[in-house]
């Protein structure tokens, strides 16, 4: 509760706004510029109401019920079939009791207010009602906006981040057992320089080289961005020969996915390596290693089940991490590849004050931080056998 008021409190206070465009057409004297063009976007914004009561309708869908600004009931441009054109934001009442909105441009609605504010108001982000979206898909479900964008990072998450454990585990393994080795100097090396690059940097780099330079020399070249291609390419062969790409085919996507799935691997891998490396040599060090040692129980076993195991506790709260991140994606390194995920996703939210799909990503990535920590605590019993569930 407490981390979602402050993710809402931080929107809240992030500069720009809703509003932001129509005061600067405003203030420099556009006429189309109107009252209930600013009224408008208050009420699809709910911006009349006090911080704590949007918080709460947002929240948990309560207080339910219509907006009202200055003595007029708006609903936020609710889509309904055309009936009679209106040139400005009217409330008509017939003589049955029914009240009909008029949008301006717009049509009358046919059903009354009360049936339009049980439509209107969401049932709350607990429940899992992420509202409608205002700018990227206007007035469409946040849900359904998400559920497009989820099998993307998914797939790009969950591939790096099984790459990056089969490769990064055993490098640290080695360079701890083999401390201040060529392998190590190499293996730390190159550990420096991934943690060191920034993801965007290392990403623009690889469309350089494999997009624009490969494609010059007449290599087999990578496409620099999204998820599939528009058209038809081709791809050279060193000259012998050309590789014909359907867009849309299951080798045009491996092609789109290489580089992001590259870029995230590597700086990954850059990381836990060295982590489980310094884990490593702290646990190599302790007395219950060489006294197995000394016991003459062979190498292998001791490094795996008596230094490897034990290394794996401090360990496991950085592999917690990873279930947020396979929802909430790596937003730089698929803004960076046009990569259609849910990063990209919140980026875009961010940038076009979309802050109901905003609200939503970062209401889903706090509830999966709290469930990772809860598997990392289930794990540590796993690894540590002094450790019981109480």
């Amino acid at each position: 509760m407490l981390a979602s008021i402050v993710s809402y409190g931080l929107l809240y206070l992030a500069p720009g706004g809703p509003l932001l465009a129509l005061q600067q057409q405003q203030q420099g004297g556009a006429d189309r510029v109107t009252a209930d063009d600013i009224a408008r976007i208050k009420a699809r914004f709910e911006l009349d109401l006090y911080v704590p009561v949007r918080f709460m309708r947002w929240f948990v869908g309560l207080p339910k019920g219509s907006l009202t600004i200055g003595g007029q009931t708006f609903f936020a441009d609710w889509e309904v079939g055309c009936a009679q054109e209106a040139t400005s934001l009217t409330m008509l009442i017939y003589p049955d009791g029914r009240e009909v909105l008029v949008q301006p441009g717009g049509c009358i609605n046919p059903v009354t207010l009360a049936e339009l504010a049980d439509r209107r108001n969401t049932n709350g982000i607990l429940f899992g009602d992420f509202g409608l979206s205002q700018q990227i898909l206007r007035d469409r479900p946040v849900g359904e906006l998400i559920e497009s964008r989820l099998p993307y990072t998914l797939v790009l998450m969950g591939v790096s981040t099984l790459l990056t454990l089969l490769i990064a585990i055993p490098i640290g393994i080695y360079s701890a057992v083999r401390q201040y080795s060529i392998f190590d100097n190499i293996a730390t090396g190159l550990a420096f320089i991934g943690t060191s690059l920034p993801t965007f940097f290392f990403g623009i780099i690889l469309i350089i080289v494999f997009a624009v330079y490969f494609k010059d020399w007449g290599l087999p070249y990578l496409p620099p961005g999204g998820a599939t291609a528009n058209r038809d390419y081709i791809i050279p062969f060193f000259g012998l020969t050309e590789f014909r790409i359907d867009a849309g085919s299951f080798t045009d996507h491996i092609l789109h996915f290489i580089m992001p799935c590259l870029v995230l691997t590597f700086v990954s891998i850059a990381a836990w390596s060295r982590f489980i490396r310094s884990s490593m040599l702290e646990v190599l060090r302790q007395d219950y290693v060489r006294t197995a040692r000394a016991k003459g129980v062979r190498e292998r076993l001791v490094i795996l089940k008596h230094a490897f195991r034990n290394a794996l506790i401090p360990f496991i709260t950085l592999v917690a991490s990873i279930l947020p991140t396979l929802v909430a994606g790596a937003a730089i390194t698929e803004s960076v590849f046009n990569w259609p995920g849910l990063g990209r996703l919140l980026i875009d939210a961010l940038n076009r004050s979309d802050y109901t799909v905003a609200l939503a990503l970062l209401y889903i990535t706090l509830v999966l931080q709290l469930v990772g920590y809860l598997i990392s605590d289930i794990l540590y019993t796993v690894a540590d056998p002094r450790i019981r569930l109480s």
